[in-house]
């Protein structure tokens, strides 16, 4: 690089940054010791304890503080003469518009989710503003360039999909450890203390349904006058005893598989009429519900204990017992969170009894843990890496040096006796929605499936747009927005709730949609086409979208981590040529793990063992 050039760029550049956790914190450092003397940063987060082991700008004292705000102060310790304005709100909100952008020279992005990406993508290319990508999870990171006509978009490739599971696997046959975390946290947890309406397997099986009278009694319902303890063994008998014995009466489904074993408290714990369980006392008079936690009750205290089948069988009943004696008032809007200690550990022992039940390895507190909240631990020294390589290529794009332009993987064992893979940016997919406006072919059964169903279950989750404008040629037929009058958002709403064949305009398939996000720039055009049938199992949406860049979930890949859990990907034949910075062209590179989208910050993770597919083959 050419130094008076370099420095020239790099004190006259205005730089937005987005995240200030664990890459942010290392990357704001970075950006103001090369001499970058006009940053912005956004972040929407506050300081938590668990943060101060890597972002290093942060104390003790700093607890429950703006992030952006703390990493400001503390950088301009050091730094005094440079501007650092931060920003604490969601890099969504609408004041950070496309005329926000468009004031700076390049965007950083150290974000820990798919959605603020994507959508820090579309405004960027909207903008015309470069953006650097970044991402680390443990020992593995990459930095990604983003330059509209020039590089692919962030969302030109395949994302992996969030893992999802057949019912039928989860309620009846579990094979792994990661079933039961499912069945715990989704439907046991759940049905005890979020919403009560939730209907699922747990209350009546297939054989109840026979026998039973038209009022079925809802087991899961505190009789009254019923001792919590009582409660908590009769919840204890029904989804570990009673429901495993119903699923063993239908000998068709074991012909192949091992049966499992009903397990009740009076096998689990023999002495549990007269034995006394926990101290609840010893969870003290805490006014933050979080810390409440079963394992102090019980005077247990390794998280990486692997508790036997009478350990969990305690937890398990002092869990449920506190959440009623210290957590009434969240009954019944509870969802589950990894930092919630007593919900944590009641998962935690709800799925190695079932697990204990079904042949399948019980796990640690700290393990199910991860795999409930899929989290692979941080590495600072990899977030440190990652925000060199993010100000190095910023440096780049601010010098307007596109033969330079580099996306690198950082691996966690050397590949060729390299721990850095740079690779040359890919071109724009030309079949990318987002930057190549390529339509999209929607199946679905017009006749039973109304326009509300495509907002809610594609344009909103697998779009990704936020504020959508819905139109049919100049027919406007869906709009949100604080300005508009209530009788055209009844209207809108009415013909949301309207079945698709029931639109004039739509009454045959073969119809475009139009759909519109003022806010983020974007504009997509969807075929709609009917199809009668769909497979539940396969696509329980009931409607199949054709031409977005998302990978497949597999359903043995949640946050189970052993060996044999590997993501397929479909990569090219046509092989890319890698830099001169070290890699042979024309050549495919083996590596230890796959990194596509990697979310730093302990959340959620993306992983697989394999090929580095991502940098090795392209489609063009």
């Amino acid at each position: 690089m050419d130094s008076p050039h370099h420095f020239s760029v790099v004190k006259g550049a205005k730089v937005l940054m987005v995240g200030a956790g664990g890459i942010g914190c290392e990357l704001l450092k970075t950006l103001a010791l090369s001499g970058f003397q006009d940053i912005h940063i956004i972040d929407m987060d506050t300081i938590e304890v668990s943060n101060l082991n890597r972002q290093f700008l942060f104390r003790q004292s700093h607890v429950g503080l703006s992030k952006a705000r703390v990493a400001r102060e503390a950088v301009l310790k050091f730094r005094p003469q440079i501007s650092i304005t931060p920003y604490h709100a969601n890099v969504k909100d609408s004041n950070f518009d496309l005329d926000f952008f468009k004031q700076f020279n390049v965007v950083l992005n150290g974000l820990d989710n798919l959605d603020a990406r994507r959508h820090v993508n579309r405004l960027c290319l909207a903008a015309e503003v470069p953006l650097v990508e970044s991402g680390t999870t443990g020992f593995l990171g990459q930095v990604t360039v983003h330059v509209k006509g020039k590089t692919e978009c962030y969302e030109c490739q395949p994302k992996p999909a969030p893992k999802t599971y057949p019912v039928c696997t989860i309620t009846s046959t579990p094979s792994k450890f990661v079933h039961c975390i499912v069945w715990a946290k989704e439907l046991l947890f759940t049905k005890l203390f979020g919403d009560k309406n939730q209907e699922n397997d747990l209350n009546v099986r297939s054989g109840d349904a026979a026998s039973s009278s038209n009022h079925v009694e809802d087991v899961f319902e505190r009789r009254n006058d019923e001792d919590i303890d009582q409660y908590g063994k009769r919840i204890y008998d029904h989804v570990f005893g009673y429901n495993i014995e119903m699923a063993l009466s239908n000998e068709e489904t074991w012909k192949n598989r091992n049966r499992p074993k009903p397990v009740y408290i009076r096998d689990s714990l023999p002495d549990a009429p007269t034995q006394q369980n926990g101290n609840v006392e010893k969870n003290g008079t805490t006014n933050d519900p979080s810390s409440v936690s079963a394992m102090a009750s019980l005077g247990m205290k390794n998280p990486q204990d692997i508790w036997s089948l009478k350990e969990n069988s305690r937890i398990f009943l002092e869990a449920l017992k506190l959440f009623f004696l210290k957590r009434e008032k969240d009954i019944g809007n509870l969802t589950f969170d990894k930092d919630d200690q007593l919900a944590v550990e009641f998962v935690t022992a709800a799925a190695n009894i079932r697990a204990s039940s079904f042949g399948i390895p019980l796990h640690s507190l700290f393990e199910a843990k991860g795999i409930a909240g899929n989290i692979v631990h941080a590495v600072a020294t990899t977030n440190a890496i990652i925000a060199g390589l993010i100000v190095i290529e910023a440096i780049k794009v601010l010098q307007n040096d596109t033969k330079r332009y580099r996306m690198t993987y950082c691996l966690e064992h050397p590949s060729r006796k390299m721990l850095l893979m740079p690779v040359e940016p890919f071109e724009p997919n030309k079949s990318c929605y987002v930057c190549s406006e390529t339509p999209l072919l929607l199946e679905i059964n017009m006749h039973r499936s109304k326009l509300i169903d495509i907002i809610e279950k594609i344009v909103k989750p697998k779009l990704g747009m936020t504020s959508p404008t819905i139109m049919h040629g100049s027919d406007i037929l869906y709009e949100t927005g604080d300005d508009l009058d209530e009788d055209l958002l009844a209207s809108y709403a009415a013909k949301a709730d309207t079945v698709l064949s029931e639109l004039s305009c739509l009454m045959n398939g073969g119809s475009m949609l139009t759909i519109t996000d003022l806010f983020q720039e974007l504009r997509c055009d969807i075929n709609i086409k009917h199809r009668e049938a769909f497979d539940e199992e396969k696509e329980p949406d009931g409607m199949v979208l054709s031409g977005w860049n998302q990978a497949p979930s597999e359903e043995n890949n949640g946050g189970d981590k052993s060996p044999d859990n590997n993501e397929k990907e479909t990569v090219s034949s046509k092989k890319r040529k890698l830099s001169e910075d070290g890699l042979q062209s024309e050549e495919t590179t083996r590596a230890n793990k796959k990194l596509e989208v990697i979310d730093e910050d302990d959340d959620l993770v993306m992983l697989d063992d394999g090929d580095f597919g991502t940098f090795k083959k392209r489609q063009s």
